[in-house]
Order: structure tokens, then sequence, then C-alpha cells
């Protein structure tokens, strides 16, 4: 456990380049815009309510902004066709064709569905600043994104299983 800590611990300093820290004239206030004019029909929804339809691992990732433990999410490994969802809101986040393996212990995806269905914003939790990505439908809270991706985008959406569902696509005959 102490070299899994370890390992994660030298991953997030030294492996990875958040993008907020690359762009140097950026605000630290950002706000999550949409990027289209695109019109998302918004859930929102009591804390009552969350509690109530998402158990206390997904309230504690997708609404209090938590963190799975590397290589404990169910989807870590999925390798079905199809289109990973938000577990709060059922929106779709990412398509299975643009996930990858990373190493880093969490699903990895190198783009969004559409960028609109993701917010962005800055994040200093763990004491310096990382871009937190959020489900644009509900606000759900689902990781991170840095510069350090595969091709075309360079990017590396670091999703914890517990925020996403998975929509298999079903084989045409």
């Amino acid at each position: 456990m102490k070299n899994l800590v370890l390992i994660v611990s030298a991953l997030l300093l030294f492996g990875c380049t958040p993008k907020a820290q690359l762009a140097n004239n950026e605000s630290d206030n950002v706000k999550a815009e949409m990027t289209s004019s695109t019109t998302i029909d918004r859930v929102e929804k009591t804390d009552a309510e969350w509690r109530e339809i998402l158990s206390d691992n997904e309230y504690y990732v997708i609404r209090d902004k938590g963190t799975e433990r590397a290589f404990t999410g169910s989807l870590l490994d999925n390798k079905k066709e199809g289109t990973y969802i938000c577990k709060a809101c059922g929106f779709d986040l990412f398509a299975s064709d643009t996930k990858f393996k990373s190493g880093t212990g969490w699903p990895s995806f190198y783009q969004p569905v559409k960028d609109e269905h993701i917010k962005e914003d800055v994040d200093y939790k763990i004491g310096y600043k990382r871009v937190e990505v959020m489900c644009a439908r509900c606000d759900g809270h689902l990781g991170h994104v840095f510069e350090d991706g595969p091709k075309p985008t360079g990017l590396r959406y670091c999703i914890n299983s517990l925020s996403l569902d998975f929509k298999e696509e079903t084989v045409k005959p």
C-alpha cells in the first residue's frame, strides 16, 4: 500500500503537468463556460435527493469532489464498445474509442463526446493548481484533465469509475 501511495504521489507531482499550470496567463478564478451555443437541460437536485440516488462512495466522489483509490474502479479495465455516461444524471461523456491505458489507476480518455458536455474549473485541493472536470448537466465531479495524453488531443481526462456508468453499444447483426 505504501508503494502505491508513493507511485501515485510521484505521478501527480512529477509525471503530470496540469493544464491550468501550463497556461501562464490563466486566471485562478476560471469559471466553467459552455463552448458552444448548445443548450443542455440541467439536472439540479437537493442534497437529500442526491443522497437518495447515489451510494455513499458515489456521493463522496460526485458531490463532495472526492477521489476513489487508484486501481480500484470497476471501469478501469473495461474494453467493451459503448459510451461512458454520468453516474448521477446519465449524460453522455466519453466514447469507448477515446479510452486509453494511462497506467495511472483511473479510466483515462483523450477527449469527451462533445466539449460542451464537460465543464472545467481550477482546483487546488492537493496543494497545486489542477483542472477539475465536471458533468455539464449536473455539475457532478468526474476527475481532472492533464496535458500529458496521447494524440490527437494531447489531453488525459483522468476520471473516477464511481462517477461513470457504461452504456454498451449493441452489435447489429
